[in-house]
């Protein structure tokens, strides 16, 4: 398996994790019964919870246009060192961008986003014009 390929699953369980973490919380915040029911009502949330779940949001986001770079990559084999790099990158910047937003590191959690953004447009550059 490809480096690329690696990275692509170690964030998918990132956002595993991500979702964990969220829902844990939102049982702190809630209770296990309304959180394992329907959740029609929709009671106060904690900011942490909050921004616990627009994480894990944001990375679906950003793990869709990661999983089309890492297939352009990987199935037209533009692979290298820098499409190594990138894909590293981008799972490093995911890893650093939960605590970044769970605890509002502003404006760190909008650079480390940043650097996770541009290392997925560098690999479906790359992949494209190479």
């Amino acid at each position: 398996m490809s480096a690329e390929m690696t990275a692509l699953g170690l964030a998918a369980l990132l956002q595993a994790v991500q979702i964990g973490l969220a829902g844990a919380s939102m049982n702190r915040d809630t209770g296990p019964r309304w959180n394992a029911g329907p959740r029609d009502d929709s009671p106060p949330l904690s900011p942490m919870t909050g921004r616990l779940r627009r994480a894990v949001d944001n990375h679906f986001e950003g793990l869709i246009l990661f999983t089309i770079a890492v297939v352009l990559v990987v199935f037209w084999d533009r692979t290298s060192p820098l499409t190594v790099l990138c894909a590293w990158l981008y799972l490093a910047a995911r890893v650093l961008y939960v605590p970044a937003y769970a605890f509002g590191w502003s404006p760190w959690r909008s650079l480390i986003w940043a650097v996770g953004f541009v290392a997925t447009l560098a690999m479906i550059l790359i992949a494209l014009f190479t």
